[in-house]
């Protein structure tokens, strides 16, 4: 199975607009210490993971998600 074979969860899920309100999605993206998920591991095409990477940064900015987590 290659890393190729992962399907987007975006596409899967009809999901067009990637909303950095929506903190529990975000959330699925981040790894315990906080930081950003690459796209290898999570099968997120490039398109949204770029989407993704902004939203989550947004969100930060907003402080609806930690920059850290301890």
């Amino acid at each position: 199975m290659s890393v190729n074979s992962k399907q987007c969860f975006f596409k899967q899920n009809q999901i067009n607009h990637i909303d950095y309100k929506d903190i529990e999605i975000l959330k699925r993206f981040i790894n315990p210490h906080g930081r950003i998920l690459s796209s290898k591991k999570t099968g997120v095409c490039a398109k949204n993971q770029r989407k993704l990477a902004n939203a989550i940064k947004l969100a930060r900015f907003m402080s609806l998600m930690p920059y850290v987590a301890r």
